[in-house]
């Protein structure tokens, strides 16, 4: 499994593990026998009330037809919605331990979830099929190679760049990674904190929030993996910029700061 290294603000590389593309295959398997099992299920209970409806009637043509429309959205979003409401994750990404990533490794903006589902081949392909097959018409199947093309890029971007990153994510700046890690920036940065708490560190509140992220991915990552040296080299850069003399240990070091930006920024709010 590869290793992907992100450069911070403080001069530390968060490492990540980039998802594997069996494994990316296997979560996409999962994610569309689910789509099928929907689609199955809703048609089914579709057709079943249909059958005893008047379909002489003015105009029901057209509502039938916009009831199958209305049916098959959930599938078209599907990934969409799932990555935006959870955080990054559909059904087989989140029983295979994958998410969504931005480039920094942290929370992708809904932004960049619509720019990478607009650019999905199956998100395209499988409701065009659904949709000849449901109407029979052969000739909507003639925009299937549109997607195929895509398809094919992916195939080939994510087997020759290091992040595995297919056409969509390179649009969006987005990737996909296992999602065991716990360096990741979208981890919340909360901390329960006494209501007498004093700041050790009131200068804390110069970093942005990005930096306050990054502190809390690197003492999660630092601890977890035993690297002392990643702690100490983080915790000599915040001293460096915050203009901080001071001796405690790194990992202490970093908590604090953590501690002071919950209070301080709980009681600016």
């Amino acid at each position: 499994m590869s290793k992907i290294l992100i450069p911070t603000t403080f001069n530390i590389d968060l490492e990540f593990e980039s998802a594997a593309f069996h494994i990316r295959m296997f979560a996409w398997i999962l994610d569309f026998v689910l789509q099928v099992f929907y689609i199955i299920l809703s048609f089914y209970a579709f057709y079943y009330i249909m059958a005893h409806r008047d379909l002489s009637e003015s105009g029901s043509g057209y509502d039938l037809w916009s009831i199958q429309l209305l049916i098959m959205l959930p599938v078209f979003t599907y990934h969409l919605f799932c990555e935006v409401f959870w955080n990054g994750q559909s059904v087989g990404k989140k029983l295979l331990g994958l998410r969504v990533v931005n480039d920094n490794g942290g929370k992708a903006s809904i932004s960049q979830y619509i720019l990478r589902w607009l650019l999905r081949s199956s998100d395209l392909s499988i409701p065009v099929i659904i949709i000849a097959s449901l109407f029979a018409n052969a000739s909507v199947l003639k925009a299937l190679w549109i997607t195929v093309l895509m398809f094919i890029a992916d195939l080939i971007l994510i087997a020759t760049n290091q992040q595995g990153k297919r056409l969509g994510d390179l649009a969006a700046g987005t990737m996909v990674i296992r999602a065991k890690n716990k360096g990741s920036l979208e981890d919340t940065v909360f901390m329960e904190v006494a209501d007498d708490y004093v700041p050790v560190y009131p200068q804390v509140m110069r970093l942005s929030d990005r930096d306050i992220n990054t502190i809390k991915g690197i003492a999660d990552n630092g601890l977890k993996s035993g690297n002392m040296l990643m702690l100490e080299n983080a915790a000599a850069r915040v001293k460096k910029v915050l203009a901080i003399e001071d001796e405690m240990p790194a990992h202490d070091f970093l908590n604090t700061l953590l501690k002071d930006y919950n209070f301080l920024s709980t009681k600016a709010s």
